[in-house]
């Protein structure tokens, strides 16, 4: 009986873990809070709190690392992000979005 509990309880703690990993992906299988992507920099720039930004940017699909996005899939998060963003900041507009994600991303606009 306390064998079976104990089993019953790693079992739930398992799902449980396997739930929230999952839930830090987004559908293109990257991490939402991706540790290589420097929010507080990004943040600073677009005049949000680190937690606005990871907020904001939790709603956007980007394509996996080593991949460029479609059209449609960058149009749509660029939507996504500059909306919430803008929420957060009014003064925030497509133009500085632009300057302060291509000041970080890795290889600039032209990775875009």
């Amino acid at each position: 009986m306390k064998t079976d509990l104990i089993a019953g309880l790693v079992l739930m703690a398992f799902t449980i873990s396997i739930a929230i990993a999952q839930s830090s992906l987004t559908a293109t299988g990257v991490l939402r809070d991706d540790p290589h992507r420097p929010v507080n920099s990004i943040s600073q720039d677009l005049g949000v709190t680190p937690d606005q930004f990871r907020d904001c940017f939790s709603n956007v699909n980007p394509a996996r690392r080593g991949s460029m996005p479609e059209g449609d899939q960058k149009h749509d998060n660029k939507s996504v992000l500059l909306n919430c963003l803008q929420k957060a900041n009014s003064s925030i507009t497509n133009f500085s979005l632009d300057q302060a994600m291509d000041r970080y991303r890795p290889g600039g606009r032209a990775a875009q």
